[in-house]
């Protein structure tokens, strides 16, 4: 028997930083405003035409690889999480694999949003576990600033988000060790889709929105992927009810770290470390008060990267591993939560 362990973690984010002070200049905004609904003071975004998504991915697995004592050519699966990828298809999974020069290895591409990472992790740590893989690199990896509302009309959801990477090298490790993936969780609720979600482009037709866009007829059928109405409607951008998902987000948080717990004979007493998504310092607040954490056992630096989704956990594990907030041997639990809804956790023995 044996589990998958971290072997090498990096992350990369871009040099560019915009604080809420220089939002300003695009919307109507202040500091004040921003810091108490978020707890964001800024955020980094990538360069408009030399950065993507797989090409910071690709600089946070650098750093993972490196640190795993491997080289590209040891990479035997990709899993590579984001909801922003360079192209409508194909995923990033492959950009990144013809980036590194690796072998002609497998490549998947994971759609989970805020939660893709932790879902990704799962993914990366069965195939370990049934040997099929010895070296898997896992990606989260975001560039959101291309495609937000830089206008009053999309403050709510414009001044969160921010864009960066971070990786994992996942190995087999023997039980004996003790070190590891002890256990994943993973969940969904699809009830409420459309409370956090970006409509347009896609093939919905209208048949799942709150809110249609005006029917076309024949003359028109060219432009229903991207139309004017959809523009006008600003239904290319994210959408989302703040409120619903803080309510939602505050409930299964909580929820999925007790349920890792208890999957492993474990209490919040015996976390080292709790790595939340980065979707609001408040709702980290909250799910540390709801589990009793003391600040020591909790990351948090939304403070100075936004929420950048599949990213986001990544890079505060590594931030604070880096920071030697973890060491061989502590409790580090994962949870994340986003669009789905869905969400996930993770328990790990570092």
């Amino acid at each position: 028997m044996q589990r998958s362990k971290i072997a090498g973690i990096g992350y990369y984010v871009p040099k560019n930083i915009f604080t809420n002070e220089d939002l300003k200049k695009y919307m109507d905004t202040s500091d004040e405003w921003i810091q108490e609904r978020t707890g964001i003071k800024e955020r980094r975004y990538a360069d408009r035409s030399g950065e993507t998504t797989t090409t910071m991915g690709v600089e946070a697995a650098k750093i993972a690889i490196e640190r795993a004592g491997i080289t590209p050519q040891d990479i035997d699966f990709i899993v590579f999480a984001t909801l922003s990828p360079d192209y409508f298809f194909p995923g990033c999974g492959v950009l990144l694999q013809r980036a590194l020069q690796m072998k002609e290895i497998g490549a998947l591409d994971v759609r989970n949003q805020c939660s893709g990472f932790v879902y990704a992790l799962s993914v990366a740590d069965q195939f370990i576990k049934t040997g099929m893989y010895k070296n898997i690199l896992v990606v989260g990896s975001e560039k959101h600033s291309f495609g937000l509302d830089f206008s009053t009309r999309g403050r709510n959801v414009s001044v969160i988000f921010g864009d960066g990477a971070g990786a994992v090298v996942l190995q087999p490790t023997d039980l004996s060790t003790g070190q590891g993936i002890l256990s994943t969780h993973l969940h969904s609720d699809g009830s409420s889709a459309e409370i956090l979600a970006m409509y347009n482009p896609g093939t919905h037709a209208n048949h799942w929105l709150p809110q249609p866009v005006a029917n076309f007829d024949d003359a028109e059928i060219g432009e229903m992927f991207m139309s004017h109405a959809m523009i006008d409607e600003a239904q290319n951008f994210p959408n989302m009810d703040g409120p619903a998902v803080f309510k939602k987000a505050i409930v299964k948080m909580p929820e999925v770290v007790e349920e890792a717990l208890a999957a492993n004979g474990l209490t919040t007493a015996d976390i080292n470390m709790l790595i939340p998504h980065q979707a609001n310092l408040r709702i980290a607040q909250f799910v540390q008060h709801k589990l009793k954490l003391r600040d020591d056992q909790v990351h948090n630096n939304i403070q100075k990267y936004g929420n950048t989704t599949a990213a986001s956990v990544p890079i505060a594990l590594c931030e604070a591993w880096e920071a030697g907030k973890i060491k061989k041997g502590d409790l580090v639990c994962l949870a994340a939560f986003g669009s789905g809804f869905t969400w996930a956790g993770a328990l790990i023995r570092w």
